[in-house]
């Protein structure tokens, strides 16, 4: 669901922009409240988990699409809805920026649709009300599919409106919204019987990750999630990814089931801008090799280099945010400390 700048207008993708700062500058803020200096080494690790995920799009049968996780509310149950934001904000930065996956015109949409309704939304109303104070597997998994479910419709939806906002008229509302809410309603059950797995097998290896969790652990296996969610992102990357479905994915194949076309023109001199900035700056577009004659000759290859590079890349800039958080949060103390000796 990662939009192109061909579906929106230049206000409001700034708009979007800003109101993208604003939710970062409040994660930030709560991040430093809450000092969750144990979550960093993990902050990395969801990142580049959650990025491989999304390389790999399972078909959805009877549809001609396809679809792949988002994974806000699997960052937001192991990280918090503050953390598992930055980390989000993160994973689309890179994609956007190294793989052309999004414009950037389209990218404060992008974090908002797919982060602020996962992380910040979703996960806090729904989530967390089902859950209460008690996990059994049977509440993970109805959690996870009702809470993945809503999440993905309200960023279906917002996208319904941000393009009408934009006056994208190739896209008429009430046509795109029958195409986009359907197939993103079936995408949110899949995600959320994945996320369901994912969160139980860490409920029950390692409870004590699971925000507001208290549970003691212990094991071979439980001392090293870290380590096997870093395997299971390079295995996902380097060579599942292989097997990715090349059907549209949903947001594609409403745009086409609406608009009779496979991709929308940019239709003003800043979408042109925008374009060739990111041209300029992208070094694996498409997840694979820049020259044609290297992709045709060694696609899997390319591929597998676009999964480890965009892991690597994205626990590393994560990881950068939340050391960057812990440090002026340190520095911010000690000066506070230092004033109240000299008063």
């Amino acid at each position: 669901m990662h939009m192109a700048d061909a579906l929106i207008s230049p206000v409001v993708g700034s708009t979007m922009l800003v109101a993208t700062g604003g939710v970062t500058a409040y994660s930030i803020k709560r991040l430093k409240i809450e000092e969750k200096e144990n979550k960093l080494p993990l902050m990395g690790v969801m990142g580049a988990f959650v990025f491989t995920a999304q390389m790999i799009n399972f078909s959805i049968p009877g549809t001609g699409s396809s679809g792949h996780l988002a994974g806000g509310l699997l960052l937001a149950a192991l990280l918090g809805p503050y953390g598992g934001f930055l980390t989000m904000l993160s994973i689309l930065l890179i994609q956007s920026l190294v793989f052309g996956d999004g414009g950037l015109l389209a990218l404060g949409c992008n974090v908002i649709n797919l982060g602020f309704m996962g992380c910040i939304i979703s996960y806090p109303l729904i989530y967390k009300r089902i859950i209460t104070k008690s996990y059994t597997t049977k509440r993970i998994f109805t959690a996870s599919i009702i809470s993945s479910v809503v999440a993905l419709q309200l960023g279906a939806f917002s996208v319904v409106i941000e393009t009408l906002l934009s006056g994208v008229t190739q896209l008429p509302f009430s046509t795109f919204a029958i195409f986009m809410q359907p197939i993103h309603l079936l995408i949110g059950i899949v995600e959320g019987v994945a996320t369901g797995m994912v969160i139980n097998f860490v409920w029950k290896s390692r409870p004590d990750l699971l925000e507001k969790i208290d549970e003691k652990s212990s094991g071979v296996l439980k001392k090293n999630i870290i380590e096997v969610f870093l395997i299971v992102a390079m295995i996902l990357g380097g060579v599942v990814s292989w097997f990715a479905s090349e059907k549209p994915d949903g947001l594609e194949w409403s745009v086409e089931k609406t608009a009779g076309v496979e991709k929308l023109e940019k239709s003003s001199k800043l979408h042109n801008v925008a374009a060739e900035v990111q041209d300029k700056i992208v070094i694996l577009p498409d997840y694979n090799f820049k020259s044609q004659e290297l992709v045709e000759k060694f696609s899997k290859i390319g591929t597998s280099v676009a999964g480890i590079v965009g892991m690597a890349l994205t626990a590393v800039f994560t990881l950068a945010i939340g050391f960057g958080i812990k440090k002026h949060s340190k520095r911010k103390k000690r000066y506070k400390l230092d004033y109240g000796r000299y008063q």
